[in-house]
This record gives structure tokens, C-alpha cells and sequence, in this order.
């Protein structure tokens, strides 16, 4: 099975392009829905515990959390060491399903993969990508987003430019949907991995 890693800066269209592998039918495994996941369930109490008031009924509030380690190299560091193992957890958990499930590929979504090395445990990388401007559109549509906030993001982020330096694949989402879906086919080729219906 080919584990296929799925980045790109933010605004770059990279949620689509997940969809688009789902639909050709490859299991795909977000992190950052893993992270949901895990602040509604098992990381709760461990981060309760070690950042006091960030529950909210029971459930992470990421407002209260961000508040706490907003700026705090040393808290960020703290929160890392109690989810990274549990989203590494949940990450193997999915890719010992889909071997079993005799998938041909999976897809890991990881929007900071570069920046935490998670492509050492990809055998190819997708970047998902765009021009600046149709990035920085697509951001500043966003609710409750500045060019401030857009730019402090880009900060922690790989450059655009060294992502797609870095990447096997890449996947210009500026054209459009179908376009996107067709180098998406075309990435599957490539492997070998024809696409199938959707499943589920």
C-alpha cells in the first residue's frame, strides 16, 4: 500500500482535494480532524489537566486553549507532547485498517508536514497549490480573518515556493474543481492506483 502525504499552505484548496482522492475512492485520514477528534475525547483530560479552565462541557474549547499558549513557545511545546502521540495513534490505527481493507494507497492529510516531518513516514508527497493572490483572496474570505493573521499564519508555515520544491506531486487548485479532479486521476496513474468508485 502506498502511503501518500497531503499538504499545502492554508487557502491553497487542500480540504478539495482530499474530497477529490475520496471520491476516487482512497481512505483518507485528516489530522486536523483527528486533532477535533481527540479535544472532544481522549487528549480532554490529559489537557484539562495540564492547562486548567480550557473545558468547556466537557470538550477542548480551543478559544480558552489558544489564549493559553498563544506566544508560549513552552505551553505550545507541553500541548504537542500530550496530542502528537495520540494523533500518531489514531494515524497508524487508520493505515493498519486500510492494509486490511486492501486499499492500493491512503491518504494522509497533514496541513504541517514539512514543518513536523511527517513526509519520513510518507512514501510520496501531493502539495496542494495556488498563485499568492488566489491564496490570499481565498483566506481574507474567510470570517474573522486579516491580513495580520493571514501573514502570522504564513510565518509558521513552509513556503509555498519549498513545498512544491519538496513535493512528488502538485496539484494546481486555481483552475478549478475539474481540473484539480484530473491531475488528482493523474496522480493515481502514476502509482498505479487506478481510480475506483467512490466508496461509503
Amino acid at each position: 500500500m502506498i502511503v501518500l502525504g497531503l499538504t499545502g499552505s492554508i487557502g491553497m484548496g487542500k480540504t478539495t482535494t482530499a474530497e477529490l482522492f475520496a471520491e476516487a475512492g482512497l481512505p483518507v485520514h485528516s489530522a486536523d480532524a483527528a486533532v477535533h477528534a481527540l479535544y472532544a475525547g481522549a487528549a480532554a483530560p490529559a489537557i484539562e489537566a495540564g492547562f486548567p479552565g480550557t473545558l468547556k462541557d466537557g470538550v477542548v474549547d480551543r478559544e480558552r486553549l489558544g489564549q493559553k499558549v498563544l506566544g508560549d513557545p513552552e505551553a505550545l511545546k507541553r500541548l504537542e507532547a500530550i496530542v502528537h502521540p495520540l494523533v500518531r495513534e489514531a494515524e497508524a490505527a487508520f493505515l493498519e485498517t486500510a492494509r486490511n481493507n486492501g486499499a492500493p494507497a491512503a491518504i494522509l492529510d497533514i496541513p504541517l508536514l514539512f514543518e513536523t516531518g511527517g513526509e519520513r513516514r510518507c512514501d510520496r508527497v501531493v502539495v496542494v497549490s495556488a498563485p499568492f493572490e488566489v491564496q490570499r483572496e481565498r483566506v481574507l474570505a474567510r470570517p474573522g480573518m486579516s491580513e495580520a493573521k493571514f501573514h502570522a499564519i504564513l510565518q509558521k508555515q513552509v513556503p509555498d515556493a519549498e513545498k512544491r520544491a519538496r513535493a512528488d506531486f502538485v496539484v494546481d487548485t486555481s483552475r478549478g474543481i475539474a481540473a484539480a479532479r484530473a491531475e488528482v486521476g493523474a496522480i493515481l496513474r502514476a502509482l498505479g492506483v487506478a481510480p475506483g468508485p467512490a466508496t461509503g
